[in-house]
């Protein structure tokens, strides 16, 4: 016991010398704790709603009334035409529409049945299921106020199309958000462990003392990791669409280019963990924390950004992971154009701006 009680004591000290695995202990499992558990949240709320009403009654606007006040989907435009409607589909900037046929308040005043159309966003599976569900209560219920409670035929029915994932499959959800996953992590873990390394094989002095400068050494240490991430993950999507049927259905340029973005980002990341992690065990605990639950929780991988709190919201425009997920998901499942997540890849561009200077100045102060 006496051993054991010293052994324990000489731990006490080393911790409390080490301030950033100290900080790790104690302070991250708490924030992670607050942080994540208000944002794991399955409920689907806020589901950004379009509307094309046609037949502009009292009757169709008691319809849009009854998905706008369920408290399941939010209201965001008014539409007209086909051509818009799919561009507000595209840039995410409506998940479901409603489309409402002409003549639908007199079918409804006749007691007639009438079909009104709900056009759901497929790309995300288990989102676009949910949406159904509360679709098809919504318009039992509506329909039941109509009809009396001894109607055998409803006065109206539902015709849900589910575009760019008709069947629902869930692999297509998950494929995507797996080859974020995927690559975060490993470029992360990666370039995180290449400048401790040196730390502690003591090869770090004789790099201080070369002529080379802290941009070219970031940049040097990049574009290894950087090929070998990216073939990584050419060859994911590869398998993906081999095993799981993924489709491929826009340009493969536009495909590169967001993922090289997203893998410079991840990569500029880890040399800044590396750059501050005294050792080894620090920098992967670091380069873990700072990228397996961000992508897996707060990307919208999993868990849809709606959902979550404000607060928790506000931190996910942090997380690379969210641009590059919904510019994947608009070139791999919609074939969608670059103007319609264009600030996607802008601010993927400027993620990875922003961690290649931090690492180039972190290195600068030590260089000096």
């Amino acid at each position: 016991m006496k051993k054991t009680w010293a052994v324990a004591i000489k731990e006490v000290r080393q911790i409390s010398r080490d301030r950033r695995t100290l900080m790790i202990l104690l302070f991250v499992p708490a924030l992670f704790l607050l942080l994540y558990g208000y944002a794991l949240n399955f409920d689907i709320r806020n589901v950004r709603l379009a509307v094309e009403d046609r037949d502009r009654t009292a009757q169709s606007r008691e319809l849009v009334s009854a998905f706008v006040n369920s408290g399941y989907f939010n209201f965001v435009a008014d539409v007209t035409s086909e051509e818009q409607l799919e561009r507000l589909i595209d840039r995410n900037e409506a998940r479901a529409a409603l489309i409402i046929p002409s003549g639908y308040g007199r079918y409804i005043i006749e007691r007639r049945p009438v079909s009104v159309q709900v056009i759901i966003d497929g790309d995300n599976a288990n989102t676009a299921t949910t949406v159904i569900g509360y679709v098809q209560s919504i318009v039992g219920e509506v329909s039941l106020l109509h009809g009396g409670e001894v109607t055998l035929t409803p006065p109206f029915n539902m015709e849900p199309r589910v575009w760019y994932n008709p069947q629902l499959r869930s692999t297509l959800f998950l494929v995507p958000g797996l080859i974020a996953y995927i690559s975060m992590i490993t470029a992360v873990i990666s370039t995180a462990l290449s400048i401790v390394r040196e730390k502690e094989r003591g090869t770090m002095e004789q790099v201080r003392m070369s002529p080379v400068s802290p941009a070219a050494y970031v940049i040097g240490k990049t574009i290894p990791y950087l090929v070998l991430s990216f073939a990584s993950a050419l060859l994911i999507i590869l398998v993906a669409m081999l095993l799981f049927e993924l489709p491929m259905r826009g340009s493969w340029l536009v495909l590169c280019l967001a993922i090289g973005l997203f893998l410079v980002g991840a990569q500029a990341q880890g040399l800044v963990i590396s750059s501050v992690a005294p050792t080894q065990q620090v920098a992967f605990q670091l380069a873990l924390l700072s990228s397996f639950l961000p992508t897996f929780i707060l990307s919208g991988f999993i868990f849809p950004i709606s959902s979550m709190p404000q607060v928790v919201q506000i931190i996910t425009h942090v997380i690379p992971a969210r641009y590059f997920l919904v510019a994947l998901r608009a070139i791999v499942l919609k074939g969608a154009d670059v103007a319609s997540f264009w600030f996607d890849l802008a601010a993927l561009g400027m993620f990875a701006a922003a961690m290649l200077t931090l690492a180039s100045v972190r290195l600068g102060r030590d260089w000096a």
